[in-house]
Protein backbone atom coordinates (compact mmCIF):
# COMPACT_ATOMS: atom_id res chain seq x y z
CA UNK A 1 0.00 0.00 0.00
CA UNK A 2 1.33 3.40 -0.96
CA UNK A 3 0.97 6.23 1.53
CA UNK A 4 0.36 9.90 0.81
CA UNK A 5 3.86 10.64 2.07
CA UNK A 6 5.63 7.88 0.11
CA UNK A 7 7.36 10.44 -2.14
CA UNK A 8 9.08 12.22 0.75
CA UNK A 9 12.79 11.61 1.44
CA UNK A 10 11.96 10.49 5.01
CA UNK A 11 8.96 8.29 4.14
CA UNK A 12 10.53 5.12 5.54
CA UNK A 13 11.24 6.91 8.81
CA UNK A 14 7.65 8.15 9.06
CA UNK A 15 6.49 4.56 8.48
CA UNK A 16 8.92 3.38 11.18
CA UNK A 17 7.51 5.85 13.70
CA UNK A 18 3.92 4.93 12.93
CA UNK A 19 4.68 1.20 13.27
CA UNK A 20 6.37 1.73 16.63
CA UNK A 21 3.52 3.97 17.77
CA UNK A 22 1.02 1.23 16.98
CA UNK A 23 3.12 -1.36 18.82
CA UNK A 24 3.99 0.78 21.89
CA UNK A 25 1.30 3.45 22.45
CA UNK A 26 1.98 3.73 26.20
CA UNK A 27 5.63 4.52 25.64
CA UNK A 28 4.73 7.19 23.09
CA UNK A 29 2.18 8.74 25.47
CA UNK A 30 4.83 8.92 28.16
CA UNK A 31 7.30 10.49 25.74
CA UNK A 32 4.75 13.13 24.85
CA UNK A 33 4.17 13.92 28.51
CA UNK A 34 7.90 13.96 29.24
CA UNK A 35 8.88 16.56 26.62
CA UNK A 36 7.29 19.03 24.20
CA UNK A 37 8.36 22.40 22.85
CA UNK A 38 6.95 25.44 21.05
CA UNK A 39 8.93 24.50 17.93
CA UNK A 40 5.70 22.96 16.65
CA UNK A 41 4.46 26.15 14.95
CA UNK A 42 7.71 26.98 13.17
CA UNK A 43 8.12 23.46 11.84
CA UNK A 44 4.46 23.19 10.84
CA UNK A 45 4.84 26.30 8.72
CA UNK A 46 7.85 24.73 7.00
CA UNK A 47 6.08 21.39 6.36
CA UNK A 48 4.33 20.53 3.12
CA UNK A 49 0.63 20.76 3.90
CA UNK A 50 -0.76 17.74 2.00
CA UNK A 51 1.82 15.27 3.29
CA UNK A 52 1.47 16.65 6.83
CA UNK A 53 -2.31 16.26 6.79
CA UNK A 54 -2.05 12.63 5.65
CA UNK A 55 0.65 11.64 8.15
CA UNK A 56 -1.08 13.57 10.94
CA UNK A 57 -4.26 11.62 10.29
CA UNK A 58 -2.35 8.34 10.52
CA UNK A 59 -1.23 9.23 14.07
CA UNK A 60 -4.63 10.19 15.53
CA UNK A 61 -4.49 8.52 18.94
CA UNK A 62 -3.46 10.26 22.15
CA UNK A 63 -0.19 8.36 22.02
CA UNK A 64 0.15 9.52 18.43
CA UNK A 65 0.60 13.09 19.59
CA UNK A 66 4.29 12.43 20.26
CA UNK A 67 4.63 10.89 16.81
CA UNK A 68 2.99 13.92 15.18
CA UNK A 69 5.87 16.19 16.15
CA UNK A 70 8.39 13.69 14.85
CA UNK A 71 6.48 13.21 11.60
CA UNK A 72 6.27 16.97 11.22
CA UNK A 73 10.05 17.23 11.59
CA UNK A 74 10.60 14.43 9.07
CA UNK A 75 8.39 16.24 6.56
CA UNK A 76 9.82 19.71 7.14
CA UNK A 77 13.50 18.81 7.48
CA UNK A 78 14.79 16.30 4.90
CA UNK A 79 18.14 15.88 6.68
CA UNK A 80 16.96 15.03 10.22
CA UNK A 81 16.19 11.28 10.13
CA UNK A 82 19.62 10.39 11.53
CA UNK A 83 18.51 11.93 14.84
CA UNK A 84 16.12 9.01 15.41
CA UNK A 85 19.11 6.74 15.95
CA UNK A 86 21.05 9.13 18.19
CA UNK A 87 21.01 8.86 21.96
CA UNK A 88 18.08 10.86 23.35
CA UNK A 89 20.39 13.04 25.46
CA UNK A 90 22.29 14.08 22.31
CA UNK A 91 19.04 14.98 20.57
CA UNK A 92 17.92 16.91 23.64
CA UNK A 93 21.21 18.84 23.65
CA UNK A 94 20.79 19.77 19.98
CA UNK A 95 17.25 20.91 20.74
CA UNK A 96 18.42 23.07 23.60
CA UNK A 97 20.95 24.62 21.23
CA UNK A 98 18.12 25.61 18.88
CA UNK A 99 17.85 22.75 16.40
CA UNK A 100 14.13 22.79 15.56
CA UNK A 101 14.08 19.23 14.18
CA UNK A 102 15.76 17.92 17.34
CA UNK A 103 13.13 19.62 19.49
CA UNK A 104 10.37 17.86 17.60
CA UNK A 105 12.16 14.50 17.43
CA UNK A 106 13.19 14.30 21.07
CA UNK A 107 9.96 12.61 22.31
CA UNK A 108 10.26 10.09 19.46
CA UNK A 109 13.86 9.34 20.45
CA UNK A 110 12.73 8.71 24.02
CA UNK A 111 10.02 6.34 22.81
CA UNK A 112 12.17 4.53 20.25
CA UNK A 113 15.06 4.10 22.67
CA UNK A 114 12.71 3.02 25.49
CA UNK A 115 14.10 5.70 27.78
CA UNK A 116 10.79 6.97 29.05
CA UNK A 117 10.00 7.26 32.72
CA UNK A 118 6.40 6.22 33.35
CA UNK A 119 4.51 8.38 35.82
CA UNK A 120 1.17 7.24 37.28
Amino acid sequence: MTTAWADLPNAKHIDRLLADLKKNPDRWSAAWTAEWNAAWNAARDAARTDEWAAAYGAARSAAGTAAKGAILALIAYDDCAYLLDEKPEHVQMLGLLGNQAALLLYPACLALHKEVVYVN
